[in-house]
């Protein structure tokens, strides 16, 4: 019998935020994942690193402040840092799930990444707030270098863009370790952004959309099932009003109708969405499930979250 095949987008509170707390959360979110393999499914994990890629830029920031002979780091460093040590604790996570029930199987994490196109608009428009908090001499020195910051209370932040994803590099990787039947764990945070110039990689000073790298993720390994956790069991329509109406299901028709609505809420629900649309596209048999991590399991039939199907 052919397994299933699913990729499963971690939010972040399926990781935590501190070191400690990502322990605390990985070891549940493992057996979860665990729980998939068993019922005889093939897993990718992608995962959010929001909190965490923000931590790491902020103490190489640190870093080069008080040590100003050293070199920061730029975005698709800390973006590749924040993979490994996410992706050391997870592996080690599932691989402890999985033995404790018996089963022994490969759990391998493949630093990705993921070309963006140099002349995508928000390049023009960074929006993404990234770093601590700078007084105006700190936010001037990071324009002097070439950075873009905005007004926040209490000071200035460092802003960086969000561009669409293109391709995926790694992507071969990733299809070889699934079809020796091994559990993969790539596009940590959407990936490494990278332009792609001749023959070289050129990292990119953006951060990626994950869901949105999942979709296209789950698209490229020609997923059955998109399983995106977040912090709601379900899509709603007018989220946070008295109207507020949960949605157990919806087709791809009915989700672009909400999203040229704009019913979903920018850089929370939306791009969940429309990761979901664009993976579904016009196949009868891909689904995609929104839904929170329940305990210690991960409902991949969307009986208590949102299907989206054609």
């Amino acid at each position: 019998m052919k397994k299933k095949r699913i990729v499963i987008a971690l939010g972040h509170h399926a990781l935590g935020t501190t070191l400690p707390e990502q322990k605390t959360a990985v070891a549940k979110t493992a057996k979860a994942v665990a729980g998939c393999i068993k019922e005889n499914c093939q897993v990718v994990i992608t995962h959010s690193n929001g909190p965490q890629v923000g931590m790491i830029h902020m103490a190489m920031a640190e870093f080069c402040r008080i040590y100003p002979e050293y070199t920061a780091a730029p975005m698709s460093v800390c973006s590749a840092m924040s993979q490994g040590y996410i992706g050391y604790d997870l592996q080690n996570g599932i691989r402890t799930a999985l033995l404790n029930q018996g089963i022994c199987k490969p759990v391998s994490t493949v630093l990705t990444q993921v070309v963006v196109d140099p002349y995508d608009d928000a390049f023009y428009h960074p929006a993404k707030i990234i770093g601590r908090v700078m007084n105006a001499e700190e936010a001037g020195l990071e324009e002097r270098k070439g950075n873009h910051v905005t007004k926040v209370p209490g000071g200035y932040r460092r802003i960086v863009a969000a561009p669409k994803p293109i391709d995926i590099i790694e992507i071969e990787s990733i299809r070889a370790l699934l079809d020796a039947d091994q559990a993969v764990i790539a596009c940590g945070g959407g990936g490494i952004p990278v332009l792609s110039q001749a023959n070289n990689l050129k990292g990119a000073s953006a951060v990626i959309e994950k869901d949105l790298v999942a979709g296209m993720l789950a698209d490229m390994v020609d997923a059955d099932i998109l399983v995106i956790l977040t912090g709601v069991e379900k899509a709603s329509l007018r989220y946070g009003t008295q109207q507020e109406k949960q949605l157990d299901s919806m087709s791809t028709a009915e989700a672009r109708r909400y999203l040229e609505a704009g019913e979903f809420e920018a850089g929370s629900m939306e791009p969940k969405i429309q990761a979901a649309v664009e993976f579904i596209g016009n196949s009868a048999v891909r689904r995609a499930v929104i839904t929170k991590l329940d305990g210690e399991t991960i409902d991949i039939t969307g009986q208590k979250g949102t299907v989206i199907y054609k």
